[in-house]
């Protein structure tokens, strides 16, 4: 049950981080009004509460292990919404990054 609520919550951690970073690009960078910035500015914040309702209790590890899935979810979103093709560079780094997640997210670990 751990496993899924942690992918979860990186999932929506994800979409929150990005897609907020992406609105201020947009507003910013693209030309968009300016409340696109103000709508990254509060997916960005709640980017922040997401993190919280891990089940690990230790933000370092949660936040080493979320660079990962920014990494993979960077990409993916370029994919889906900007129409970016990786490469089978961009492709294995974001593998390698998603297998760091598991490793410090999941592996088995002695009880304190």
């Amino acid at each position: 049950m751990n496993i899924l609520k942690s992918s979860a919550l990186f999932v929506l951690a994800a979409a929150a981080e990005i897609g907020g970073a992406w609105l201020v690009w947009q507003s910013v960078r693209e030309g968009k009004p300016w409340w696109w910035a103000g709508l990254g500015i509060a997916a960005l914040g709640a980017y922040g509460f997401v993190a919280t309702f891990q089940p690990d209790a230790h933000f370092g590890r949660v936040l080493a292990a979320y660079g990962g899935v920014f990494v993979a979810g960077s990409l993916f979103w370029g994919v889906v919404v900007d129409g970016f093709r990786p490469d089978r560079w961009d492709v294995a780094g974001a593998v390698i990054c998603l297998l760091g997640v598991a490793v410090i997210m999941f592996a088995p670990r002695a009880s304190a």
